[in-house]
């Protein structure tokens, strides 16, 4: 019976061994590269450049004119937020708001997000960045100076795109740099949103790995992880069995 239990707790161990064993190479590796690197490096902070603030003796408008403005046109229920903000030296006030709409099918009201921009100095509403504002914002914001390589507008990503969970339509400016960085400016906000260069693009993959989330990366309680954890501890605990099944002095003993 002693022979048997040896055997067969031998044999689990070995092939929950083989199973785990690459996931758990793959865990190393990832664990390493986050503790050994520089996360600003990762996240682009070293590449980003602040603007000059503007002046506080400017003249604006009342927001309040703005989303007047904004209602003359649209219907607006919630405002989410108003922000001053400056694109190319102009002060500019970017306006999040929100709308309901009736759902004929559902007969409920969804609320819609709306994004606005106008001049924050005359109270004129604009439209969302051209692709020359958007490659003009972006240079602003790199503080290498690079030619740009190229530029896409993005309206519908998927979910393993880098800008992935971040406000569309957007431009990608991607630099002519060492370092591959890519600078997404989000159109209807007229603001910067992320910086993307090769280190984060291995980090990206590897945080895959590690979280085992193969379709959107950042779930941590995806059922395949949840699994190969059961399966670690069950490894763990069948070499400590094997150990102790094994060792001739507690066989002695007992």
């Amino acid at each position: 019976m002693a022979k048997s239990t040896h055997y067969y707790i031998r044999r689990s161990h070995r092939y929950l061994g083989l199973l785990l064993g690459i996931q758990f190479m793959l865990w190393t590796i990832g664990g390493l590269y986050f503790s050994w690197s520089n996360m600003d490096e990762i996240h682009g902070d070293h590449q980003k450049k602040h603007p000059p603030l503007l002046s506080a003796s400017v003249q604006l408008v009342s927001p309040s004119s703005v989303v007047d403005s904004i209602k003359k046109f649209h219907k607006v229920d919630s405002l989410v937020s108003i922000q001053l903000i400056e694109i190319m030296g102009e002060p500019i006030y970017q306006i999040r708001c929100l709308s309901a709409i009736h759902n004929d099918v559902t007969n409920h009201h969804q609320m819609k997000a709306m994004n606005h921009l106008a001049y924050a100095k005359t109270g004129e509403l604009r439209g969302a960045l051209s692709e020359s504002e958007a490659v003009g914002v972006a240079k602003r914001y790199f503080i290498d100076t690079a030619d740009v390589k190229s530029v896409e507008y993005l309206t519908k990503i998927g979910s393993h795109h880098e800008y992935r969970e971040s406000p569309l339509p957007a431009y990608a400016i991607t630099f002519n740099h060492p370092t591959s960085t890519t600078v997404y400016v989000a159109a209807e906000l007229g603001t910067v949103q992320k910086f993307r260069n090769d280190k984060w693009r291995v980090f990206d993959f590897l945080w895959m790995l590690h979280t085992m989330d193969y379709k959107g990366r950042d779930n941590l309680g995806n059922i395949l992880l949840r699994a190969f954890s059961i399966f670690g501890l069950i490894t763990i605990f069948s070499g400590f069995a094997l150990y102790f099944v094994s060792s001739k002095r507690i066989r002695k003993k007992y």
